[in-house]
């Protein structure tokens, strides 16, 4: 263990100082390209694993959220891809070093072939003596301990190989939520209390399935939790009736909406494969490490900044950027800037009941716009915004595909006024839910 602790150490030590090298040159010669850096950063971390594999899809997620160059992008969604399975006798040692009991005295049975094998974890399926159906998500070894030595990767390279160009102050906010997030995500204690969370907060609630978490089953390293069945998107998108189609997609809104506007607590992991989908027209949801909590201050503020966006008052959306920490200066070329980018996202939800997404990508347009905007200094990237807004282009990417036609900006304008009423003292009924 030791030994193999070093090589990796090694082996960041070596990336962070052709990280570093990349920036010094750039600063000195200016002949380095960014997309060179990301290259070399991706086939870096493509050959290790666990939370090295996560920093690298967490550097994938700054990229997109700061709006980098394509090559950029498109390099680091390289490490995106499903990891190589663990074999079976070590995740039966892992099962046997952190359970009270022999994993025989617990469940009936466990399938050995994986359900799935991420970077930070593998799931299998079993069944408790009861006949219960759950899924066992156990740690891969060795990520709680080189945690630290992999963060420094993201750290390298922000401050050493000047990858994404942008303020220290800024990165060093958005660093700082990255890792957050990132430390909750190799904590199965932590998601088992998330999962109790949304449990409680969806009971009842005829739209939404959350797996029940075992919590005497639970450490920090194996998570135990009911098995949810359904179709993957892909699969319900291609064979669904419209109806059916459209229910989940208005569904997959409301969710969003409800938990970060009305709740205050999101699951921030869009992946296409944390959703499923149940003919009852129920969403099922998956993978709790990734939980955002905002204060209601925030949201008001970023509600107040894109309900004026809807309602097409320039001046007045400016003020409210201002206020969100989004304009931090006085260049009219900014300001003009920021309203641009403003216009291009709120645009399609002021067209009344339409298809989301139409024939445009959003995301596409917003971002062509965002290259622009971000050469302004002055213009800055809010870290509670990271992953509001990736849950938000990963359900908008899922929805688009469900082709449903709604009165978006309507629903839209419902919640952004219910986080200003409650920002402001007020106390509203939250929305009612279409479905």
């Amino acid at each position: 263990m030791a030994e193999s602790r070093l090589r990796r150490l090694v082996q960041l030590g070596g990336l962070t100082t052709r990280m570093t090298g990349f920036g010094l040159r750039e600063r000195v010669f200016g002949q380095v390209r960014h997309e060179d850096a990301a290259r070399e950063l991706t086939e870096a971390l493509s050959r290790m694993k666990g939370a090295a594999m996560k920093v690298g899809q967490q550097m994938s997620l700054m990229a997109s959220a700061l709006d980098l160059p394509e090559e950029v992008q498109s390099s680091l969604r390289r490490l995106e891809r499903e990891a190589e399975p663990v074999p079976w006798h070590v995740v039966q040692g892992i099962l046997d070093a952190e359970l009270d009991d022999r994993p025989e005295d617990v469940f009936a049975r466990i399938e050995k072939v994986p359900l799935g094998t991420a970077s930070l974890a593998q799931a299998h399926a079993a069944e408790l003596h009861d006949g219960t159906r759950v899924v066992l998500k156990v740690l891969h070894p060795g990520v709680l301990e080189g945690l630290e030595a992999d963060l420094l990767v993201l750290r390298a390279v922000v401050a050493g190989g000047r990858l994404v160009g942008r303020k220290a102050t800024e990165l060093d906010g958005v660093m700082e939520e990255v890792e957050a997030r990132l430390r909750e995500e190799v904590d199965y204690l932590s998601e088992a209390a998330n999962l109790e969370v949304f449990c409680t907060m969806f009971e009842g609630d005829p739209r939404v399935v959350v797996p029940r978490p075992h919590v005497d089953l639970c450490t920090r390293r194996v998570l135990v939790m009911d098995r949810v069945d359904g179709r993957s998107l892909v699969d319900f998108a291609e064979n669904a009736d419209p109806e059916r189609r459209a229910l989940a997609g208005l569904r997959l809104a409301e969710l969003f909406f409800d938990m970060a506007f009305v709740h205050r607590t999101l699951h921030a992991d869009p992946h296409p494969g944390n959703y499923l989908f149940q003919d009852d027209g129920r969403v099922g949801l998956l993978d709790f490490g990734c939980v955002k909590r905002f204060d209601e201050f925030f949201l008001g503020s970023y509600a107040r900044t894109a309900l004026h966006a809807l309602h097409g008052d320039k001046d007045a959306t400016l003020s409210a950027a201002r206020e969100l920490g989004v304009w931090t200066g006085d260049t009219p070329e900014a300001g003009e800037a920021i309203w641009r980018f403003c216009e291009t996202a709120i645009e399609p939800w002021r067209r009344g009941p339409t298809l989301l997404g139409g024939e445009e990508n959003l995301i596409v347009r917003s971002r062509a716009v965002a290259e622009e905007l971000w050469r302004y200094p002055e213009v800055m990237g809010v870290p509670d915004m990271l992953y509001l807004h990736r849950t938000l282009a990963g359900l908008y990417t899922m929805a688009r595909r469900l082709e449903v036609r709604h009165d978006w900006g309507g629903m839209l304008e419902a919640y952004l006024q219910y986080a200003v009423d409650v920002a402001d003292g007020r106390t509203p009924d939250a929305p009612v839910p279409a479905t």
